[in-house]
């Protein structure tokens, strides 16, 4: 972390300040306005722009081993992009027990996002913390990812969790009243009690950001580690994951009318877990080599580092070939 100074990581959360405000600004008027289509994929390319654009800053500007560093964010931004793409069936799920209008989501998402940032922003710190003091835990991310990998194949899609039943929004209610009825793009309204007194309740909108914010939790145990496995840059690290969600707003609204065709999505992004968890592991031979030492396993692990490149050729190549044959599987079963 002593790489780049500290008024580097202030200058970027203050760019990120501006692209959030910028973002909240080119979506529209909050609560009156339904993004379409085509305005929700012209931001997408916005955000892929800027986030190739930072690269290129990185590639130019960064103070030690710029290209390989470049190389890393871009890894680091399409292993977080792909496996976020994961979270938009969430939001499908959520946005339609809730019954949230169209119109109305990108406020929540917005703010979501903005939480997300803060939570994966304390995540990578403490992640990178670790991994500098006992660099072994890499190798236990590894097995975990070799886990959430394999249990992509077996996840059963038809079972869905009843977002009531979550531990946090089962606990906000315990302390706080909630409303079943929308309010518009309010999180929070007074309403007259029995006896005529005014209280504070919270709408269906709050209930499905809290739901998103718990979720994103889950999904930031996976990407965090995930992007360790291609740099342990910190700065690389929080960028490459930063840029990543930033841009996912947008593209929720770009493929939510076509998600139901990325069937074989989940598959792509299991093989691109699996990956980088073998990656990972293959990476870890002295400290695989020790524990065979101690099980009287004569293991002579070689080290092997897979280039960043090759990390970035097959990650992009494993994602278009899953979403491509979602698409192809999925027109020849309607004819």
């Amino acid at each position: 972390m002593d790489i780049l100074p500290f008024w580097a990581w202030i200058l970027f959360y203050v760019l990120v300040f501006i692209m959030l405000i910028a973002d909240l600004k080119m979506f529209g008027k909050k609560g009156q306005h339904e993004v379409s289509i085509k305005e929700a994929l012209q931001m997408t390319f916005v955000w892929i722009g800027v986030s190739l654009v930072f690269c290129a800053s990185i590639y130019f500007f960064y103070p030690v081993e710029p290209y390989e560093k470049a190389m890393e964010f871009l890894a680091g931004y399409l292993i977080e992009k792909s496996l976020s793409m994961d979270n938009l069936f969430v939001f499908l799920m959520l946005f339609s027990y809730f019954s949230i209008e169209r119109k109305y989501q990108h406020e929540v998402l917005f703010w979501g996002i903005f939480g997300a940032l803060v939570l994966r922003s304390v995540f990578i710190f403490a992640g990178a913390a670790m991994v500098e003091r006992f660099e072994w835990i890499l190798g236990l991310f590894g097995l975990f990812l070799l886990y959430t990998g394999a249990k992509m194949f077996t996840h059963d899609e038809g079972a869905q969790t009843d977002p009531a039943n979550n531990f946090i929004v089962r606990l906000f209610k315990r302390f706080f009243p909630v409303t079943d009825k929308m309010h518009g793009e309010k999180f929070f309204v007074k309403e007259a009690d029995s006896r005529g007194k005014l209280r504070k309740l919270a709408t269906p909108l709050f209930i499905a950001l809290l739901v998103i914010e718990t979720t994103d939790v889950a999904f930031a145990v996976d990407s965090i580690p995930a992007v360790f496995s291609v740099s342990r840059d910190p700065f690389i690290v929080l960028t490459s994951n930063i840029f990543a969600i930033l841009g996912l707003r947008a593209l929720y609204f770009a493929l939510a009318a076509v998600a139901k065709y990325f069937t074989y999505l989940k598959y792509g992004l299991g093989i691109i877990l699996i990956f980088v968890g073998v990656k990972m592991l293959l990476a870890m031979d002295q400290y695989i080599n020790e524990i065979g030492s101690w099980l009287g396993l004569n293991l002579n692990m070689t080290h092997v580092e897979i280039p960043t490149p090759w990390s970035l050729a097959f990650i992009f190549g494993v994602l278009v070939l899953s979403m491509g044959l979602s698409v192809v599987i999925s027109r020849r079963k309607k004819t």
